[in-house]
């Protein structure tokens, strides 16, 4: 947390990891800035500027200033959301995904810590270190991403042709997640994993699973 000392405005600043980087800034990081340089909209975070300190790996993300993340308010109210809060949470969380997919961009990594909140209710979809732009035929991508509680089953099999589908999984994780006021699926590992979206929803066969 910080204070633009020309505008007076509240903003955050994100630490670029440098660790063990010899040859610059991370990747991750690299893809993270073009990104968010690109997208605009009430719902995803605002990345401001990119600022350098006295030395080169100080290097800091100036964010639209947000007082808390969902896992946070999850973990500390006294009582559980309102279906109605959770109705008005979700809508804004898939205006900011709808606006994402039009623009070819899946996030690969939501869930409720990368959920941000502001004090008067506006939720901004987070952390785009593992966002990828797509197109038509989908690239492969590695398998290894979203956190395992929220991760889709295609991306537990090993498959590395990923769409928006795999964001879509993660919102119905998040979703039954605020109503019920604890992980749907949590998993200790990609076979606990496994073993539990298939206790929940039944063995694949194939007429739903081609």
């Amino acid at each position: 947390r910080a204070r633009d000392t020309l505008t007076d405005e509240t903003v955050a600043l994100k630490k670029v990891r440098m660790d063990n980087e010899k040859d610059g800034m991370p990747i991750s990081s690299l893809r993270e800035i073009t990104l968010l340089l690109q997208l605009r909209h009430p719902n995803i975070v605002e990345l401001k500027e990119v600022v350098v300190g006295n030395h080169l790996e100080s290097i800091f993300l100036v964010m639209g200033y947000c007082e808390q993340d969902l896992a946070s308010l999850l973990e500390n109210m006294q009582t559980p959301f309102s279906e109605a809060q959770v109705k008005c949470i979700i809508l804004q969380v898939l205006k900011g995904l709808q606006y994402l997919h039009e623009n070819y961009v899946i996030h690969r990594d939501l869930k409720v810590s990368n959920l941000l909140m502001t004090d008067k209710g506006c939720v901004k979809i987070a952390d785009f270190g593992l966002a990828r732009t797509y197109g038509m035929p989908p690239k492969p991508m590695t398998p290894k991403v979203v956190t395992l509680w929220y991760r889709a089953p295609e991306l537990l099999l090993g498959m590395t042709t990923q769409t928006t589908s795999i964001d879509m999984w993660a919102m119905g994780c998040i979703l039954a997640e605020l109503l019920a006021h604890k992980p749907l699926l949590p998993g200790t590992s990609e076979i606990h994993q496994i073993d539990l979206i298939v206790q929940l929803l039944g063995t694949p066969n194939e007429n739903i699973w081609p």
